[in-house]
Parts: structure tokens; C-alpha cells; sequence
């Protein structure tokens, strides 16, 4: 008979500590852990020997006479390493009416964590009264200092020679058509890095990377749940999503997603972040306890004056963090100077951006603390700071966003641009302001160019496939009866309502993409592309993809193989951009003439200096960029009519006009490689209907 004894407890000791900073820091000889809560009455920290343990093997019961400076809560446990898991229990009253939720029962994990796994999470029993020690999840203590960055560094490339390519980390190499080694991952982006630098891109604008809850059903249809695919509701926002990485449960997370960014930057290929400062996944007053709620909920949220137990929700989505309440800003800052000084991010976009101008009382403040501390922070000096500058309650910001240096998604842009391409009358005004860079929104306020983020497409509605396929949304797949998403999409499908085998309609689709692109990218301001926009990915007419964790969504890689014509416009096209400085000015246009008599932009219609600003029934519009000493000058004419159109072409004393772009012919006659664009001897051009062409002189 052989007798089994317990391998004995190991019982860390458990000392002071110290307030900041804030979350779980290790050194030489354990753990400093700290946290914030101003109404708590008692907090425990959790420790447990591996990420899916049932029961912790230490629990310490934090000494408000010791472990509490004013209202930061702190322990210092020596001997403790990285990678040990942890979580926290924390006591206080229980006064809804008050906006008080604290419940002794409910495990948290720390606001500040740099890592998490969630094996064990269970949403359902964070919600409600019970005790969920064994469905939560948990933290795990990082080293950030474990890492080898062989002198990388962010790229700092100037905001206006830089080329935007919004993706979604999983849905990038998730489809079997990858044939990456870690689909879905970090690490499967690395291995698509040769495509991204091929593409000519010089920054990826990843959707949400930071924790959130991925196991959440929000429905099923047809047998098959549906999740927060885009993952716009954030857990933790210290913490790299864990099911992004290939070894999570080892404390993985920070390396790997460091692995990809040092990847990157050896491509000279920047990082931009989508962050979601404005709620988070605790939701309303149903919803669960993950840990703000736990921790401080009437500090951390904006509550209903009066009745404290319901949120007040002006972003849709179940609550509105109090980004203006000095502690939610302290975060937020930590926060992102955390990304850009441990993890070497280029920037970041602000989901809902608008949320970070309201005040504690939810009204829009003229200087926000929030939005200029980003602003004038030291370490975010360098770094790329874009608002989505509007939220769901009606506050639109266009133009107006707080601060200086902050670049918009500039909405205007999308939708004017849409309805031009589309064939709309009437708008050649409005579509010289934006291919000018929007003077007329950010000019009179001593904004640049380079405040206005121009995209036709976004992650949010549809593809440019599907702009130029459906007239209506086809949104069935997300099981809410086709109402989710917007119905005005600004789109036409060309004749026929979804896919064809008809080669006529078909080449009209690959012209008005081409269209659209050619458009976007001779525009002054900063250029935004939608990740498989340059294969013509079709998500099959869904206008609201968030739940689509499928095909609808994934990258199909089999694209290039079935739209190599498509990709190499895209491709040419960006390279065009880059090498024509004229494109992507730091300023606007001023009227300066050169030395061949052109002014830095001259605006027509298909009569030279008549743009048709007060037609009605205008669909054309020419313009001519006068080069600066030897650059070449280019000069663009746009057809959006339903018939081919004679445009004049200015003449330009000692140089000839050469085409190098003409998005009616077909590949590889419609953009030319450079050095092979061709010559042209008339005064006149036919521009074929619904096309774009682009000269440049010699």
C-alpha cells in the first residue's frame, strides 16, 4: 500500500506594498499588486497556481489600516513570480439606489491586468447575487520587462504620407485559405507581412485587440451561435485579447502581440490600435460583474441622476464609461502610454470618440481633461490620435473634436464620395472639398489635411464589393430579422442585386471599385482602406458583420487568385500616392502658381476652369495639381455620367501629358507601372462613362 501526502501549501508573505503603480508589478523578490476603490469597505487578492484552478492556493485579506493610502488599496506578496494567476474579491455597501454594486461574491480580475485567461469564465454566473469563484476568470502576473525588442522603436512616420489598412486580427487569416500555422492569431499576421508591404500600406488600424469576452452567444440562427466577433466591448484594456495568441495560459499574451509589432515595424508597416474607451462589456444593470463594477461602480460609469441603480447609455451599447472623472482618466491615460512605451504602438482610433468629451455630468465639455491629457501627454507626443467624433446619443463632432492634432473619420468624406461614384447630381462642390483635404470643415478652426481621415469603407457596413452589388442590406444572417444596420447605404448595385454571371455587370463592378479608389487615393488628408477591399471581399450584402465569426467575415485569400486585376490597381495606385508629394500636402492649397504657370489645384469640368460648382445635374469634375519645380503635374478627370464625355486637357509649356490612369480599360492597360504610362497628343480626352482618368506630365 502506498500512501499519498499532499504536497504542502506554499503561504507567500504578505507585506505593505505600495499604491502605485497601479495593477500587478513584479521585481527581484515578488509582487506589488495595487488597486483603486474609493468606496470599498475590504478587498482580497486571489492567488491560484494555474490559469484554470478551482480554488486559489493563497487568499489575502488586504488590512485597510496597512494596506489602504487614502483610497488605493495595495499588498506586496515576496517570493511570488511572473506567470502566477490572480483575482480579487472586494467588499462595500450594496446600495443600488446609490450606484454601489460591490459584492464579496463575484471574483474580479484587475482593471490593470496585462494578461488574462478565461477557460473557466462563465457570463451568466457573473451576473445576479451567487458566488462564480469557480466560472470566472482570471489575471496573470506579466513581466513587461522580459523582452527582447532588438531596438525597435515606434516609426513616427508623418501623418500625411501615411496609408491606412483597417483589419481584423482574427478574421485576417482565420479562413483555411490563409494556410497560415496559427490562423486567427498575432502570429498569423506575421506570416501575411509580405502582402501587406507588397500592398504598399504603411499602417494597419487593428479592431479591437484588447481583452473582451468572445464567448458571449448573443444568438443563434440556424443552430449556429453567434458571438462579439469585431469585439467592441472591452474586459480588459491593459490585457492583449488571449484568444489572439497561440499559448495564453502560460502569460503569453504580451510577448506575442510585441512579436507582432516588432515584425511590423521591420516592414516599416506602423500599429494603430481601435480602442473602446467609451463602455465597456459590464453592460447595464443586467449585465455582469467583471470589474469596474466590482471595484467602484459609481466612480467608473455614468449612472441616472436620481436613480443611481440604471446606467446612463450614450453609446447603445448598455453603458457609458466616465471617461472625465479624474480616476477614469488617470486609466485611460496609463493606459495608452502603456501601449506606446511597453508594447511600441504608432497610434490609435477612438471608438465613439465623442464619449471622451463628456463630462461627469454627460454634458460635452470645452476642454475636456480626458481628450487633452491624450493630447499633450509627453509620451504620446509622436503618436497618431483619431477620433471616431461622434457617439449613439446624437453628439456629432465633425470638425469640432477638442484638441489639435486629433485626426476624424471623416464621415462626410465617405458618404459625398459615395453618392458622386454612384452617379448622384448636384455635388461636384461638395467632391472638390473633400479630394481637397475638407478645407471647408477644418481650415477656418487652423486644422490641417491631415485632421481628416478619408475612407469610402469601414469594418462598419459594407464592403466596397457590396457597395457597388447591393441596393439594399441583406443582414438575415444575424438573426435580428434584416433590422440591425443602417438602411441608407449610399449604394448601387449596378443593375443587378447581389452576385452575377453577367460579364457586362461584372465589368461595371470592377470599374466603379476602381473608381472609388482612385478617388480615395489622389485626396489630400490621410487615406483609409478596408481590409480584402483590394479583392473584392463580399460579406454577401451584411451592412452590420459584428456577429459574423465566418466566411461572411474571414479574409478569402482564393480572392487574389479571382481578382489579381483588382489587387494590382490597388496596389499601383498606392504607389501613385507615394510618389507624387503633390497627393498628400501637409497644407492646404493656397493658389500658388509654379514655374509653368499652374496653380497648386485648378479645378474644371470637361471644359477647362467651368467646374459646373452651381449645375445641378453636374456629374463631372476635373482638377490639375501643379507640381512644385520638377515633380511631375498631374491632372485627373472624372465621369460619374452615364455617358463618355470630351474633357479638355490644359497644356503645359515644355512638358507632354502621359496617361497612367484609365479605370475603364481593362488590366493592365487601366493604371500603368511607372516609366510606362502613355503618351497623349490631343487637347481633348474621351472619358468613358463612369470612369476616372489621371495624366501626369513629363
Amino acid at each position: 500500500m502506498t500512501l499519498i501526502v499532499d504536497a504542502p501549501k506554499i503561504t507567500y508573505q504578505a507585506e505593505k506594498g505600495r499604491p502605485h503603480p497601479l495593477g500587478a508589478t513584479p521585481d527581484r523578490e515578488g509582487v506589488n499588486f495595487a488597486v483603486f476603490s474609493q468606496h470599498a469597505t475590504g478587498i482580497q487578492l486571489l492567488l491560484f497556481d494555474k490559469h484554470d484552478a478551482l480554488e486559489p492556493i493563497q487568499i489575502i485579506e488586504l488590512d485597510p489600516k496597512v494596506n489602504k493610502t487614502f483610497h488605493f488599496w495595495h499588498v506586496y506578496v515576496r517570493g511570488l513570480k511572473p506567470g502566477i494567476h490572480y483575482a480579487y474579491r472586494v467588499d462595500g455597501p450594496h446600495d443600488i439606489n446609490a450606484g454601489h454594486r460591490f459584492n464579496k461574491n463575484k471574483v474580479l480580475i484587475d482593471p490593470y491586468a496585462k494578461g488574462n485567461t478565461a477557460d473557466l469564465w462563465n457570463r451568466v454566473d457573473a451576473c445576479g447575487e451567487g458566488d462564480n469563484l469557480a466560472t470566472s476568470a482570471r489575471s496573470v502576473v506579466i513581466d513587461v520587462l522580459d523582452y527582447d525588442w532588438e531596438g525597435d522603436r515606434p516609426i513616427n512616420r508623418p501623418m500625411s504620407e501615411t496609408i491606412v489598412y483597417e483589419m481584423h486580427v482574427r478574421g485576417f487569416t482565420q479562413s483555411p485559405s490563409s494556410s497560415c500555422q496559427h490562423p486567427g492569431t498575432f502570429l498569423a499576421v506575421i506570416e501575411k507581412i509580405p502582402y501587406l508591404k507588397e500592398l504598399g500600406i504603411t499602417a494597419v488600424e487593428l479592431l479591437p485587440i484588447f481583452g473582451f469576452d468572445h464567448k458571449q452567444v448573443l444568438r443563434e440562427v440556424n443552430g449556429k451561435p453567434l458571438t462579439n466577433y469585431w469585439g467592441y466591448s472591452t474586459v480588459s484594456f491593459f490585457a492583449p485579447h488571449s484568444p489572439y495568441c497561440v499559448y495564453p495560459e502560460i502569460g503569453n499574451q504580451i510577448r506575442e502581440f510585441r512579436d507582432m509589432v516588432k515584425a511590423l515595424h521591420k516592414a516599416g508597416i506602423e500599429v494603430i490600435l481601435d480602442v473602446v474607451f467609451n463602455h465597456t462589456d459590464e453592460g447595464n444593470h443586467l449585465g455582469p460583474t467583471i470589474n469596474f463594477k466590482g471595484f467602484d461602480n459609481s466612480i467608473y460609469y455614468h449612472l441616472v441622476p436620481g436613480n443611481k441603480q440604471y446606467y446612463m447609455d450614450y453609446t447603445g451599447c448598455g453603458n457609458t464609461f466616465n471617461c472625465n472623472h479624474p480616476i477614469a482618466d488617470k486609466f485611460i491615460l496609463e493606459c495608452l502610454e502603456f501601449w506606446v512605451r511597453e508594447m511600441h504602438v504608432d497610434g490609435f482610433r477612438f471608438d465613439e470618440g465623442s464619449i471622451l468629451s463628456r463630462g461627469e455630468d454627460g454634458v460635452p465639455m470645452a476642454y475636456p481633461p480626458a481628450v487633452w491629457n491624450i493630447e499633450l501627454s509627453e509620451t504620446l507626443a509622436d503618436t497618431k490620435i483619431i477620433a471616431e467624433a461622434w457617439d449613439a446619443a446624437g453628439l456629432y463632432q465633425i470638425g469640432y473634436f477638442p484638441g489639435y492634432r486629433w485626426a476624424e473619420w471623416n464621415g462626410r468624406y465617405r458618404d459625398d464620395i459615395r453618392r458622386f461614384v454612384k452617379g448622384d447630381p448636384g455635388l461636384v462642390g461638395a467632391v472638390a472639398s473633400r479630394i481637397g483635404g475638407s478645407a471647408d470643415i477644418y481650415q477656418s478652426s487652423g486644422h490641417l489635411p491631415i485632421n481628416s481621415i478619408n475612407f469610402i469603407t469601414c469594418h462598419d457596413g459594407f464592403t466596397l464589393n457590396d457597395l457597388v452589388s447591393y441596393n439594399y442590406k441583406h443582414n438575415e444572417a444575424n438573426g435580428e430579422d434584416n433590422r440591425d444596420g443602417i438602411n441608407d447605404n449610399l449604394s448601387w448595385n449596378c443593375g443587378v442585386e447581389g452576385e452575377t454571371g453577367d460579364r457586362w455587370v461584372e465589368d461595371l463592378r470592377d470599374r466603379q471599385v476602381k473608381n472609388f479608389a482612385a478617388i480615395l487615393l489622389l485626396s489630400q488628408g490621410v487615406p483609409m482602406i478596408l481590409a480584402g477591399d483590394e479583392v473584392r471581399h463580399s460579406q454577401q450584402g451584411n451592412n452590420n458583420a459584428y456577429c459574423q465569426d465566418s466566411e461572411i467575415s474571414w479574409f478569402n485569400w482564393q480572392q487574389l487568385q479571382k481578382y489579381p486585376h483588382i489587387y494590382r490597381f490597388f496596389k499601383l495606385m498606392i504607389d501613385f500616392r507615394k510618389h507624387h508629394p503633390i497627393l498628400h500636402r501637409p497644407r492646404f492649397f493656397s493658389g500658388k502658381i509654379n514655374e509653368r504657370g499652374l496653380a497648386d489645384v485648378s479645378w474644371h469640368g470637361s471644359q477647362l476652369y467651368h467646374p459646373g460648382w452651381n449645375d445641378p445635374e453636374a456629374r463631372v469634375l476635373a482638377f490639375t495639381l501643379g507640381g512644385v519645380n520638377e515633380e511631375a503635374d498631374i491632372h485627373v478627370m472624372l465621369n460619374m455620367y452615364w455617358e463618355g464625355l470630351d474633357f479638355e486637357i490644359p497644356t503645359v509649356a515644355g512638358r507632354q501629358w502621359y496617361r497612367t490612369v484609365d479605370t475603364s480599360q481593362p488590366s493592365p492597360s487601366d493604371i500603368a507601372e511607372p516609366g510606362k504610362e502613355t503618351l497623349i497628343t490631343t487637347k481633348t480626352y474621351w472619358v468613358q462613362s463612369r470612369s476616372v482618368v489621371v495624366l501626369i506630365s513629363k
